[in-house]
């Protein structure tokens, strides 16, 4: 999935005033995508464009056990629910934030073919929704979309800001669908890929400044 992965971030920043701020909460949805991306242009993980290979995504992630595996995604879920605790002192924070990072395999592992692992061995898995591109477009709207609506409801500010998140948020996913693809995967990719990750961060990091926790009627 592509903005389905902050679904997870929306979900996290309504269910609990301690959670992390939505920006931190961004970062944690697509971290492990972030490590991918690095350790690719290093040569450590290692993927190649295969035209069909599914329907929806040309992009055969053939080696990446150190953040694609269930195991590697816990180790980065941990990693980075212990820089949230010692940053802000916050428990509760720091498990919601690394609930958020690991809950990047287990969004991955329905629309992925069997490129992901357990434990960075055989044998792969994955349900591979995207041989099926009308189950996995609108269960990726669906999911992102209602996660929204739920942060919006339990949090109080001005609407605008979240709007032009969500709009920025549906104008890259429509682009990742119906967009050309690219040829082959270099540095330059790899990079768009991570500055893509950075401009909607930044957004959620406004969007986060501009929203507060309702309080809830006992």
């Amino acid at each position: 999935m592509f903005i389905g992965h902050w679904a997870p971030a929306f979900a996290a920043a309504a269910i609990s005033p301690k959670a992390p701020k939505l920006g931190t909460l961004f970062v944690a949805g697509q971290l492990v995508d972030w490590g991918f991306a690095i350790l690719a242009m290093g040569g450590v993980e290692k993927l190649r464009v295969v035209p069909g290979i599914t329907a929806m995504n040309s992009m055969d992630l053939y080696h990446m056990p150190y953040t694609h595996s269930l195991l590697g995604t816990a180790i980065w879920a941990a990693a980075f629910a212990l820089i949230v605790f010692v940053w802000q002192k916050n428990f509760t924070g720091a498990l919601i934030a690394g609930a958020v990072v690991l809950s990047h395999w287990f969004v991955d592992l329905l629309v992925h073919r069997p490129d992901l692992t357990i434990t960075g061995a055989p044998p792969p898995v994955g349900l591979g929704l995207w041989n099926y591109p009308l189950i996995a477009i609108p269960l990726e709207l669906a999911i992102t979309i209602a996660a929204f609506a739920w942060y919006v409801r339990r949090t109080r500010g001005p609407i605008v800001p979240p709007m032009i998140l969500l709009g920025l948020l549906l104008v890259l996913q429509f682009s990742n669908w119906f967009g050309p693809q690219p040829s082959s995967i270099g540095p330059a990719v790899l990079l768009a890929g991570m500055a893509t990750f950075g401009v909607v961060t930044f957004f959620a990091y406004w969007v986060g400044t501009t929203r507060r926790h309702k309080r809830l009627r006992g």
